[in-house]
């Protein structure tokens, strides 16, 4: 079973500390930094393992400023009354949740026992999170078409009282559904 890496090893507080310079550094200086491991903290760890760590954090944070920049655009782009994006992206969450699980049982052999545990908690945690927020989501969505779909009975009702021709209703409930669909 392969080991951890020594970063991964490393104190939280330090690797934190080794996080915050490696960005601060523009994701490069690499030998600076397996210097200061090595000479402030007492940890002996090569420049290509930071470098290799670096990278990866560097894809992890392009990776999170790439999602946060597509919602942010889709947001301005197409408003979402009916808060279908939010169910959508539970999904997503679901589906790198189960994969990552699926990742898990196949490298069983490779991971220490505590360390699965400690994964397996924080998926089940995650998942609870997820299937509440997805539950509440759609009881939400449930109350909103119900809402929509009591308003367009009684603006039914008014118009045909009014006088109001079928064209004009047509159009007004086309309208109404594009608020939820």
């Amino acid at each position: 079973m392969p080991r951890r890496s020594k970063i991964d090893r490393l104190p939280a507080a330090a690797r934190r500390k080794l996080e915050a310079r490696i960005i601060a550094a523009g994701f490069g200086d690499y030998v600076e930094h397996a210097r200061w491991l090595r000479d402030e903290l007492g940890h002996d760890i090569g420049k290509s393992a930071v470098g290799e760590y670096g990278g990866k954090l560097e894809r992890r944070l392009a990776a999170i400023k790439a999602s946060t920049e597509a919602a942010k655009l889709i947001t301005a782009a197409a408003p979402d009354e009916a808060d279908e994006r939010s169910n959508a992206i539970i999904s997503l969450v679901q589906t790198e949740i189960f994969e990552s699980l699926l990742a898990l049982q196949e490298a069983a052999e490779e991971a220490d026992p505590a360390t699965r545990v400690d994964i397996l908690g924080n998926a089940a945690k995650s998942i609870a999170a997820l299937s509440r927020a997805s539950v509440a989501r759609n009881k939400w969505a449930a109350e909103v078409r119900g809402k929509l779909d009591a308003a367009r009975d009684e603006i039914r009702k008014l118009a045909t009282g009014a006088g109001m021709s079928a064209d004009t209703m047509a159009a007004i409930d086309a309208r109404l559904q594009g608020v939820v669909v």
